[in-house]
């Protein structure tokens, strides 16, 4: 039972033994003689019957197999010996006076035998005739050996029936003596039962209870995934560090450059820490390793190869408008279309700025043409809020009151904001003002009389032109203010009425103005607006009454202030001469982003007009069960973490309690109505400036049908989870390949998205959690005393935020191990990649450099995957261990 093969037994020699019994005791006959007979006819009869048995043993063994006799007869022999030596040692009178008392019986028996013996006999003679002559003799050499054999048991027999005539009187005390004995050996026997019982039960305790058994059980079988998103991810997978095959520099795999950080934040983790071994300044041992690991870590630094959850995102709807699906609605093949048209970029450059010369045609013409219908100002201002989605003075978007009472109320309001002004500005903080770059304003100047070039405006009248519109802009700049400012000010906003704006602001028209914007919703002066910075809205319609009284009709700087605040909405719909303008300026103003490839601004720009559209194909590709199941596994897990925290006021754990215990956590889906019919009615053209065009038109129907719903529209952009009520949403963007896959093993799913969804909830639920407990000051301490341990590093103090990071990632890692761990034995049937246990794939997938783009990431000193060598120190979460050659031994890293 335990394993161990077992050896063959020897086969037993046919020959008699020929050692010499012992002095004192009786001495066989000879083998030679036949046995001695002893005078009481019933042993007699006994030696009979044994005789009888041996030899019909041995005619059945013949019948049966005729080359396995001599070792069955020898078996035969040796379980003789055992009865009689039992025989022996019971010495049992009462059996002897049962075999002397029935001799009728024994005779019967005999005779019964002895026919049996003559038929075998029989029986054997006919085999033998039909046998050829070489067979019979060797079955007459096996006979005389079975002979000799025989006569040797019957010796053996005689030895022990003359010890047995000497005890066959009866004997009280003897008897008396055997029963007690007989009852001792009963209890032993009983005793050794119930132990054996207790042993086996104990061994299936262990085999069941035991964790380090039952992860064994759990990963023993392991099922390949063969799907193709699999074979993708084993791909990709083999060509990262691996941690359990490179220990010792899998954690130094990074984003890389800046280039692809979209806040500019993309460093190496380490550059500018002492002792870090990313820091380039320093001369450690780790300058050789990372040498050898660089083609490595330069083969994941693409951008399209990262794992910024944005960009996975958008290739992904990238991918869904690309695919040529003739069965989708006539809206889904109008956003195809519309995708295919914004990638023409051939007709676009034929095009050149004609569209926009014609459409201000359209709208009246302007002053720097000379042609111009002098419309009202408010009339333009409505149409190009109305049809263009342009605001040239303020800013306009849909929204709730945070103040709002009762707390989760759907109502949302009108909110008007200062604009996005193109002139570069800059705040001063002694003055408290904003002003205007001096060093920025030529590159400025330079942009703006490049548009007017293209747009066909005389190089004489130019100069008028741009000098009025930097003049207007720059006054407008200065009456604005930094969010950051109105915050610490307490101005960020008030509920007014309709009737209280116009008094504020008498310039703009704002019924008929926000009649236009919402079109068809009923708006009247009593509705309320959110007001934002109402020292902007005021001084801001101060300076354009100013600006409308100081200038003629016909050369009015502020139609034109309009006109190019359009150009610069419809800049993505023209030709690369405008883009490039406007790019060199951000390179000239210090932007260091660069320029988003050109299938990402068209996916964009897509979302923008057919996000119900885009929406639906999302969800119809989603995996909801799945995505719903690790959410579900991810919260729960997280929230037992909670009690393992050790809190330094009660009444704050309990008020997290409260609060976690009142949330839903759910997939974000939308049950957002359809604009289909909307959309049928637009988008007929093939050119991509016309479908812009009615594109912002689309966008303004959204917005209306934004202020007059009440449920939430899921944002499909979103990539991280939101607080809505009492319920944690989780959007669909956030679950698409290649960071979720339903056919991925569940190990993957957890090791890359589960241990994202566990972060974010930690972000968004325990913002100020260093000040609720002072686990997290001892655990970022732990953390990064294993780095500097592991790395050699010259020791030195982390910020309270670095701190935080490290608690709350090392933190999401165990929550999500958990979670998957629970979610494995519930269900043990997972599959694998690349014949790796399931633990292992878990910790291989967590690994891969992680360029999640959260505003976080700059306070994390060191490469999450580094957490493994912290996780691993304890044994059991790790299929094996995690140790770097001439480092530490792995015994020493004590656990966090």
């Amino acid at each position: 039972m335990s394993g161990t093969p077992t050896n063959p037994e020897p086969p037993l020699s046919v020959q008699p033994s020929s050692q010499p019994e012992p002095e004192g005791e009786l001495q066989p006959p000879s083998l030679l003689q036949p046995p001695v007979p002893t005078q009481d006819p019933p042993h007699t009869t006994q030696i009979q019957q044994t005789q009888i048995h041996q030899t019909q043993n041995h005619q059945t063994q013949i019948q049966q197999t005729q080359i396995h006799q001599t070792q069955i007869h020898q078996t035969q022999i040796h379980q003789t010996q055992i009865h009689q030596t039992q025989i022996h040692q019971t010495q049992n009178p009462q059996t002897q006076i049962h075999q002397t008392q029935n001799p009728q019986t024994q005779i019967n028996q005999t005779q019964i035998h002895q026919t049996q013996i003559q038929q075998t006999q029989n029986h054997q003679t006919q085999i033998q005739r039909t046998q050829n002559p070489q067979t019979q003799i060797n079955q007459t050499q096996i006979h005389q050996t079975q002979i000799q054999q025989t006569q040797n048991h019957q010796t053996q027999i005689q030895q022990t029936q003359i010890h047995q005539t000497q005890i066959q009187e009866p004997n009280p005390g003897l008897q008396h003596q055997v029963k007690h004995v007989w009852i001792n050996h009963r209890r032993r026997l009983l005793l050794f039962g119930f132990s054996l019982c207790a042993v086996i039960l104990g061994l299936i305790y262990y085999k069941h209870h035991n964790p380090q058994h039952r992860r064994t059980h759990l990963e023993s079988k392991v099922t390949p995934c063969l799907s193709p998103a699999c074979q993708w991810a084993s791909a990709r997978l083999s060509s990262s560090a691996d941690p359990f095959t490179q220990p010792c520099d899998y954690f130094l795999s990074s984003c890389g450059s800046e280039r692809l950080s979209p806040g500019g934040r993309g460093r190496l983790r380490g550059q500018g820490i002492p002792g870090h071994p990313q820091n380039p300044k320093e001369e450690t041992a780790w300058t050789e390793r990372r040498g050898q690991s660089a083609e490595r870590d330069n083969r994941g630094l693409k951008e399209e190869e990262t794992l910024d959850r944005k960009t996975v995102l958008l290739q992904y709807l990238r991918g869904i408008l690309e695919s040529n699906h003739s069965a989708g609605s006539a809206a889904e093949q109008k956003a195809r279309g519309f995708f295919h048209s914004c990638l023409d970029t051939r007709s676009i450059e034929t095009a050149g700025a004609e569209p926009f010369l014609t459409l201000i045609q359209k709208l009246g013409g302007w002053a720097v043409s000379g042609q111009w219908d002098r419309t009202d100002l408010n009339s333009t201002l409505s149409l190009l809020m109305r049809d263009y989605a342009t605001f040239p003075f303020f800013n306009l978007y849909v929204g709730k009151d945070p103040n709002e009472t009762p707390p989760g109320s759907a109502k949302r309001y009108i909110q008007i904001d200062q604009p996005d002004l193109v002139i570069p500005i800059k705040w001063n903080s002694r003055t408290l003002k904003s002003q205007a770059d001096t060093q920025m304003l030529r590159p400025f100047l330079a942009s703006c009389q490049r548009y007017l070039a293209l747009l066909g405006s005389p190089p004489s009248s130019s100069m008028h032109h741009v000098g009025a519109f930097i003049s207007l802009s720059f006054e407008l700049a200065v009456a604005a203010a930094p969010l950051q400012h109105r915050l610490a000010s307490g101005r960020l906003y008030e509920r007014i009425t309709l009737r209280e704006l116009q008094t504020k602001a008498p310039a703009i028209d704002w019924l008929s103005c926000l009649r236009a914007a919402f079109h068809p919703l009923p708006l009247t002066e009593d509705d309320h607006v959110l007001l934002h910075n109402s020292l902007y809205i005021q001084q801001m319609s101060r300076i354009i009454s100013k600006w409308l009284k100081k200038h003629e009709p016909s050369n009015s700087p502020v139609h034109t202030f309009m006109v190019l605040n359009l150009l610069h909405t419809l800049m993505p719909a023209l030709d690369s001469r405008f883009s490039d303008t406007e790019n060199n300026l951000s390179v000239a103003l210090g932007h260091t982003e660069g320029v988003a490839p050109r299938w990402k601004r068209c996916v964009l720009e897509t979302e923008r007009g057919f996000h119900s559209v885009l929406t639906h194909l999302l969800s119809e590709r989603t995996a909801h069960r799945e995505a719903e199941e690790i959410i579900e596994n991810i919260f729960f897990s997280f929230k037992s973490k909670l009690h393992e925290l050790n809190w330094t006021d009660p009444k704050s754990f309990q008020s997290v309690m409260k609060k976690v215990q009142s949330l839903t956590p759910r997939l974000w889906t939308t049950n957002e109505t359809s604009t289909e019919a909307a959309i049928d009615q637009l988008f007929s053209e093939t050119h991509f400036f016309s479908n812009y065009v009615q594109l912002l038109s689309m966008w303004q129907r959204r917005r209306s049908q934004l202020l007059a719903e009440q449920a939430e529209a899921a944002d499909i952009l979103s990539v991280t989870p939101s607080l809505l009520g009492d319920e944690l949403l989780f959007p669909m963007g956030m679950f698409v390949p290649p960071l979720f896959h339903p056919s991925y093993p569940r190990a993957m799913n957890y090791g890359v998205m589960g241990f994202r969804l566990a972060k974010d909830i930690l972000h968004l639920i325990l913002p100020d959690i260093p000040s609720q407990s002072d686990t997290v000051l001892a655990v970022g301490e732990c953390v990064w005393g294993h780095y500097l341990t592991v790395t050699q590093g010259a020791a030195f103090s982390l910020s309270a935020a670095q701190q935080q990071q490290l608690w709350l990632q090392y933190s999401a890692l165990k929550i999500t191990l958990q979670a998957y761990r629970q979610s494995l034995r519930n269900d043990p049937s997972d599959t694998s990649i690349s014949g790796l246990s399931h633990t292992r794939l878990f910790l291989t997938s967590f690994s891969q450099p992680n360029c999640d783009s959260d505003p976080y990431r700059e306070f994390m000193p060191l490469e999450s995957s580094f957490l493994i060598t912290v996780l691993c120190a304890e044994s059991d979460l790790c299929p094996a261990g995690l140790q770097c050659p001439n480092q530490t031994e792995q015994h020493s890293l004590h656990t966090c």
